[in-house]
């Protein structure tokens, strides 16, 4: 992909990104609380897969 735009930073309203590759949060219906909040175990699972090693 020669000068794709998806590389490219992204900032706007303070949120900065260096790259426009974002990941959905998929892990809100399996909160195991009635307001469905992020729970410690949600954190995990996010590190996991979002910080590098």
């Amino acid at each position: 992909m020669e000068n794709s735009a998806i590389f490219d930073s992204y900032h706007k309203n303070g949120l900065q990104l260096r790259n426009r590759i974002v990941m959905a949060h998929m892990t809100r219906s399996r909160s195991d609380n009635p307001e469905n909040k992020a729970t410690e175990l949600t954190t995990l699972y996010t590190n996991s897969v979002l910080l590098p090693d």
